[in-house]
């Protein structure tokens, strides 16, 4: 008994908001029908979807968007580190025996002899130890700064 008087008010209602002219409020004016929730529901139109655009510009817009942030990404994934590699593999050629070098571990070195796939390089003062570093191991071309740094010397007169 609820639910058919539920169903009965809920069809009024939705019948009631669909009619912009208010003839079925309007006294004298026939009882909407008794119909389920449903019928009442799409009679009235309100569960419709929405129409699409008639210029089709949302789809063009997502996908421009689309293409937009595939460029980004493009650039900030793959555009980067290829630049900075192709940098290092350049260095890497480039460097000759005698060069001073560090390497990945933060170790300096004298480049000895320069092979296929690797350096033989000099590390420390003991020039008899000579260990082979693989090219890419080698960060780049730089002497270490062996002087220790000045001492701040206070004198009387400041304190």
């Amino acid at each position: 008994m609820i639910d058919g008087l539920l169903s009965n008010i809920t069809g009024w209602l939705m019948a009631l908001t669909s009619d912009p002219a208010g003839i079925i409020g309007t006294p004298g004016a026939p009882a909407p029908p008794a119909t389920g929730i449903t019928e009442a529901a799409t009679q009235a139109g309100s569960y419709a979807p929405p129409p699409p655009p008639a210029d089709g510009g949302s789809i063009w817009l997502m996908v421009g968007w689309a293409a937009v942030m595939v460029v980004a990404m493009y650039f900030l994934m793959f555009r980067g580190p290829r630049k900075r590699e192709k940098k290092a593999k350049e260095m890497q050629a480039s460097l000759r025996s005698g060069d001073n070098v560090v390497v990945t571990g933060g170790m300096f070195g004298k480049i000895v002899d320069v092979g296929e796939d690797c350096f033989l390089v000099e590390f420390g003062t003991n020039r008899g130890v000579r260990i082979p570093i693989l090219k890419s191991d080698v960060l780049g071309v730089r002497e270490p700064k062996l002087t220790p740094p000045p001492k701040e010397v206070i004198s009387d007169k400041e304190s």
